[in-house]
């Protein structure tokens, strides 16, 4: 097991080996002490492939933060972004003997489940490697097998990489706007699930059953017997890369309609499921020779909810009509959240992008390059966005991509369009939509209904005087005498009504025996409360003129 201090070393000697001495001296504790195992050699390289190149080598922690930071087109710049994205991650198998314990923690007695277990990998990456075996009853399996002490390395590099994201914003405030503390927190919670093979079998088993209406996208079956945390037994199957057009061609396929399989797929997956598959690079897409295109590789997928697919549905149509507002609006929803001090700004270098889009000849039009120039334009102003949209994001761009390899007339927009139009309508009168209609009919009724009860409780509360308002003014008081006032009036309208009232009772039985003189006080006071009241009136309103002016 390595220890943290051993794993700080290896780090410093790297990022010194690759000319980053100064990031050692400044975010590694010890870090000059650390740097004096080795001295930089001068690298006529790019920063950006020392970055590259420095990430392969400190390990899957740290290649697995670069794939997923590959995605964040609105925080990193468009080389950077390029070099991540050719991350690799392979490397050298574990010797057999190494991997057989882990198995045998699954089938004990290996004898009993297998006639043949591969002892050579047929794929090897940072986290595992995939082993041929064949079942006592013929079957053919792919083991999945985590790599051994895997775990504790990763758990001792997400310590540090959290560390290391704490002093990077505390030494470089200028680094805060990427919150680089939170996408460290996310990427915890990413890499944890791809160590759990088991979340890798069940994500399979999600898509298998989404897609059992496709007959020609398959997803090998798991097999629960034999699969946990750390091994995952599927289907052994095989096929030609889905970017091999001259593969696909000597199968007798037409690439071309292996693409409209293959973006049928996914739209499907992301704007109706709202679950589908994150890592579509071409390796974990392979063609049969039926023409079927087999998703491998479950670790990483997208969760839409079916709000949000319906707010990316109208992103993506606002796009394709050059609709900045209705693009601003859908980013709203998303919550991403834009200063309204660069508003402006932004739109206009929206406009200009999808512009760009709508006068591109039909035969160039690619929304890849709109999307980049998208999130290019949320990188420039610093605007951050949910993860999953840029997940669905460059799951679009790979599989425009892919689509354009096999078909070079592959028009991602007279595609999606149709498409997009039929989901939203769908999805607004569907039952779930309607449930949610009603919902917020219900709420609103539910609201009015219980005006009624809490002005009750208001007047309840100001009848036991338990009502505190704090008033924050510079004049206080003029707010005094306005209420006091206010008060007098009040208290001799009160007066004025009470004998206007009492006088109207007493005229009213005034045929009673009683004396002369109630009856003339009665009318006098009956008097003196009519010129009172018109009094009152007329100073109102005179005062009201005075207020307006």
């Amino acid at each position: 097991m390595v220890t943290r201090f051993q794993r700080y070393r290896q780090i410093a000697d790297v990022l010194v080996k690759y000319g980053f001495g100064i990031l050692v001296d400044e975010m590694i504790p010890g870090g000059e002490r650390l740097r004096q195992f080795r001295r930089a050699e001068r690298d006529e390289r790019s920063v950006y492939e020392r970055i590259r190149l420095a990430i392969e080598e400190l390990g899957p922690t740290y290649i697995k933060f670069g794939q997923i930071m590959s995605t964040r087109r609105e925080l990193l710049p468009p080389a950077l972004i390029e070099e991540l994205q050719r991350l690799q991650d392979r490397v050298a198998p574990v010797p057999y003997a190494e991997i057989r314990p882990v198995i045998r923690r699954y089938c004990p007695n290996l004898e009993d489940c297998f006639d043949i277990i591969e002892a050579e990998p047929v794929a090897a990456a940072s986290l595992s490697q995939v082993h041929r075996a064949v079942t006592r009853d013929g079957r053919v399996l792919a083991l999945k097998v985590q790599r051994p002490g895997i775990v504790d390395l990763i758990e001792t590099d997400l310590v540090i990489l959290r560390s290391l994201a704490t002093r990077a914003e505390s030494i470089f405030p200028d680094l805060r706007v990427y919150n680089l503390e939170g996408m460290v927190d996310e990427f915890t919670t990413q890499i944890r699930r791809e160590l759990d093979f088991t979340q890798d079998g069940m994500n399979a088993e999600r898509l298998k059953r989404n897609l059992a209406d496709m007959p020609c996208v398959k997803i090998p079956r798991v097999y629960w017997s034999l699969s946990g945390p750390s091994m995952l037994a599927m289907d052994y199957v095989e096929g030609v890369r889905i970017d091999d057009v001259a593969a696909i061609r000597a199968l007798g396929l037409f690439p071309e309609e292996v693409a409209a399989t293959g973006f049928e797929a996914y739209v499907k997956q992301i704007f109706v499921d709202g679950f589908f598959h994150g890592d579509p690079h071409p390796g974990n897409l392979l063609v049969t020779g039926r023409g079927e295109i087999i998703f491998l590789d479950f670790g990483i997928v997208g969760v839409l909810r079916p709000e949000r697919r319906r707010v990316f549905i109208d992103l993506l149509l606002a796009m394709t009509r050059t609709d900045v507002d209705g693009v601003i609006s859908a980013f709203r929803s998303l919550d991403v959240r834009i200063s309204p001090a660069v508003l402006d700004a932004v739109k206009d270098d929206l406009y200009v992008v999808l512009l760009d889009y709508r006068e591109t000849k039909i035969e160039q039009v690619n929304l890849a390059t709109t999307i980049r120039g998208l999130t290019e334009t949320l990188r420039r102003y610093h605007i951050r966005v949910p993860p999953t949209m840029m997940i669905m994001m460059k799951v679009i761009v790979m599989v425009m991509d892919i689509g354009t390899r096999l078909d070079p007339a592959f028009n991602f927009d007279q595609r999606i369009r149709p498409y997009l139009m039929e989901i939203a309508t769908a999805q607004r009168f569907s039952p779930d939509n309607l449930t949610g209609a009603l919902r917020s009919v219900l709420g609103a009724a539910e609201g009015l209904l219980a005006i009624p009860g809490n002005v009750n409780e208001t007047l309840k509360t100001l009848s036991e005087g338990t009502v505190t308002i704090e008033l924050e003014n510079r004049d206080l008081t003029e707010i005094v005498n306005v209420v006091d006032r206010t008060s007098d009036k009040i208290i001799v309208a009160v007066v004025v009504g009470a004998i206007v009232v009492g006088s109207s009772l007493i005229l009213r039985i005034a045929d009673l025996p009683i004396p002369g003189y109630i009856s003339f006080l009665a009318t006098l006071g009956y008097v003196v409360a009519v010129i009172v009241g018109f009094y009152a009136v007329y100073s109102a309103l005179r005062h009201g003129r005075s207020y307006r002016r």
